[in-house]
Formats: structure tokens, sequence, C-alpha cells
């Protein structure tokens, strides 16, 4: 049976659709299956879309504690390799350490700056320690000034040996400059380290706590 798909349309057209009564087959049909199609869909959305969203929460959840699981179980794994390191670490640090003197030794590692530029028969026009030390949480730092003249390669040895003592000794803001004679004028900043005794860590804790209580 052939639809006659004009004949409908102008069917619909003339449908005053604000008249039910006045409707004919087409348009009726047309409303029934939109609304036997529309209330399923929508009850559907209306009620589950909750449950939905639930759902969709519970496996983002899930996703993230298989990760948590998984992150945990290379921890449980490798915790024996993490020990190792963290000995290996403290043993690291322990060596480092007993490169710092203590309060007693520094007289003596000044002298062996001193002697090392001598050694490389550097004039000292300037060897002068901080008035203070420059404190941090388990060690001090103490600036040196120091102005020398020598050649250039006197200086390059210098600079070798300080590198080289068994305590740790930096040259900082260093400026070379050419001096009378031929030879050269280097203005740095020598800095040597120390450990803090047990007294003065424990001073020094005291002290970041009164001032970070202060703010």
């Amino acid at each position: 049976m052939a639809v006659d798909f004009n004949a409908l349309i102008e069917e619909f057209k003339r449908t005053n659709w604000k008249e039910p009564g006045t409707w004919h087959a087409a348009p009726k049909i047309l409303v029934l299956l939109a609304i036997l199609v529309g209330v399923p869909v929508g009850g559907f959305f209306g009620i589950n879309q909750g449950q939905l969203e639930e759902l969709e929460a519970g496996q983002q959840k899930e996703v993230k504690l298989k990760d948590e699981y998984v992150g945990k179980k290379k921890q449980a794994i490798n915790l024996d390799l993490h020990r190792q390191q963290l000995r290996e670490i403290g043993t690291q640090f322990g060596a480092l350490l007993k490169q710092l003197p203590n309060k007693t030794e520094m007289e003596a590692l000044l002298v062996d700056i001193n002697q090392a530029g001598l050694g490389r028969g550097l004039q000292f026009e300037l060897f002068k320690p901080a008035a203070s030390e420059i404190r941090r949480d388990f060690y001090a730092e103490l600036p040196i000034d120091v102005k020398v003249t020598g050649t250039y390669h006197d200086m390059g040895a210098f600079a070798s040996d300080v590198g080289q003592l068994s305590r740790i000794v930096t040259l900082n803001n260093v400026n070379i400059a050419a001096g009378k004679d031929g030879n050269l004028t280097m203005d740095a900043v020598a800095r040597t380290f120390r450990y803090l005794d047990d007294d003065e860590v424990q001073q020094q804790r005291k002290a970041a706590a009164k001032k970070g209580g202060k703010k």
C-alpha cells in the first residue's frame, strides 16, 4: 500500500495543534509515538542519572585505589633496596661530615690555607677572616677575604691546592686583575666550613624556633 507523503504533509499543515479533538489519524499517531518514546527515555534519565553519576564516581575511585595499591606494592617490593640506599646515604653523609673541622680545628685550617698560598710563592696582601660565622642547621661558614699577588700559574696551583685540602674550602667571588711587574692580583672570598657540636646545634634549633614563634 503506497503512502502519499504529500497528502500527509498537507494534513499536518492543516492540523490545529491547539485543538486535539480536530486532529486526524496521522497527527494522533505521531503524538502517541512521541509519548511512547519520550516518557520511558525521560524516566530513564531522570531516575537513573544519579545512579549513573555514582557509578562513574565509583569507577574513578576504583582506578585511584588500584594506582595506590600498585604504588604501595612497588614500595614494599623495593623496601630492602630503599633501606640499603638509606644506609649508603648515611655513610656518605658521615664521610662528608668528617671533612668539616670542629671548632678546635678551625685555626689549623686557616694556617693550611695561608701555607697553601705561601707555598706557591704568592704574596698575601690581605687574609682577613670574618668577625663572626654564618650558622646553618648543622654547620657554620667562615668567610675569609683574601688578596694575593703572583703569576697566573701560581694562582692556578694555589686554587688547586685549596681544592685538595682534607677539609672543605671553596673560593668565591674571584676577581683577577693585572698587577705590577707582570704579576696578577686576585681578590676572592675563601669559605671554610665546620660542623656544630651538639650544644651548638641545640642552640641553633632553639633560636630558629624562637624566631618562628615571633612570626
